[in-house]
């Protein structure tokens, strides 16, 4: 149909003139009414009911229901708002539009749902202190961000499984079609499946949790977080460094936070001039200390003369600190050092530095002289 020269379609033409029909303007007024009243109630749902909700909580100090109720409110307002489009559009709309509004209803329901649950997925991964109340169970944290991206993969299919239900799609051809497409994905993503099954092993394994330092291969570092594909690794240099799942399950890790003590060991080198008594006063000295040192673990300890070396007489120390936090240790390994320092100067022995001695033989001529004198 030509209206003033300009083609409009048959059902467009339809609807427009069912809306311009002066004998629906009374519906359209009591849709807007309807409508307005529902955006009324939202607000005065967030305005005042809402934050009485919140009001009453943190007066009881529970500020952990607080955040949880504020996760939900913004799918709870859309969800009145959507209802109150929904009777203002069945109100006004003929019934043959009932259907479609019904599926409209369904679908934006199912989407406010699913966003409330991601939501209180979100809020449960970065709240791990109520994850331990729930279950009354300390969990790992690798299992946490883990888990929630597969809820979170979940939710998304069902949403998109229920949203295609409701429209009429057939939605058992489609899980066969992903059937027959998965086994093409599979052979041109190998490598992609092989590092997902690898994070189920770790994750299952648990050779590391996160915030863990650890040494795989040429990597070292914090771990940041783990996700189907890959780990994600924060270097000493403050570097992201993001490894393959495949590659950590098929090397050494070494976990350097599930030690419960750190090991020192050095050579200290003095000169060869010094007497055999100073140097067993030394050793004495210095064991000691490392025996007397709160600091220090008391299972293991070596003060030994070891060898004569190159530069000096070697004494090896071999003994471990109580601490995996690298500053104590630092500042452990400093007393010691100083302590030793006074032994050294207490006994008056030298720590030895790298250094030649020339020796020069004396000549037959120089000899032959001596005798003729």
């Amino acid at each position: 149909m030509e209206v003033g020269g300009i083609y409009i379609p048959e059902p467009l033409h339809a609807v427009v003139a069912f809306i311009t029909d002066y004998s629906y303007l009374s519906k359209l007024a009591v849709s807007v009414f309807i409508f307005f009243v529902f955006w009324g109630f939202q607000n005065l749902f967030t305005n005042y009911i809402f934050a009485f909700i919140l009001r009453l909580i943190h007066r009881n100090n529970d500020t952990q229901e607080h955040s949880f109720l504020n996760t939900v409110r913004v799918p709870i307002r859309n969800l009145i708002v959507l209802v109150g489009i929904y009777l203002a559009l069945q109100n006004f709309l003929p019934d043959t539009f009932n259907s479609v509004l019904n599926n409209i209803l369904r679908t934006g329901s199912i989407v406010l749902f699913s966003s409330a649950i991601n939501a209180l997925i979100g809020y449960y991964s970065e709240n791990q202190d109520r994850i331990h109340q729930i279950f009354n169970h300390e969990i790992d944290k690798i299992l946490i961000p883990f888990f929630s991206k597969v809820m979170r993969f979940v939710v998304l299919a069902l949403a998109f499984v229920a949203i295609a239900s409701t429209w009429g799609y057939d939605v058992n051809g489609f899980i066969a079609g992903l059937g027959l497409g998965g086994l093409a994905f599979a052979l041109a993503a190998k490598d992609l499946i092989a590092n997902i099954f690898s994070g189920i092993i770790i994750i299952t394994d648990k050779p590391f949790s996160i915030g863990d330092w650890i040494k795989a291969s040429d990597v070292e570092g914090t771990v940041e977080d783990i996700n189907f594909r890959s780990t994600k690794i924060r270097a000493f240099d403050a570097a992201l460094v993001t490894v393959p799942n495949s590659n950590l399950v098929n090397t050494s890790i070494i976990n350097f936070t599930k030690r419960n003590l750190r090991r020192i060991t050095f050579q200290l080198n003095v000169r060869y001039d010094t007497p055999s008594y100073k140097l067993e006063a030394c050793i004495a000295g210095i064991e000691n200390i490392l025996r007397t040192h709160p600091e220090i673990d008391q299972k293991m300890i070596f003060v030994k003369f070891d060898s004569f070396g190159k530069n000096g007489l070697e004494i090896f120390l071999y003994f471990f600190a109580k601490t995996i936090v690298w500053e104590k240790y630092l500042n452990i390994k400093q007393d010691i050092n100083l302590r030793i320092m006074e032994v050294l100067e207490k006994e008056g022995v030298f720590v030895a530095l790298p250094s030649t001695s020339v020796y020069v033989e004396p000549s037959m001529t120089d000899n032959i002289s001596e005798k003729a004198l």
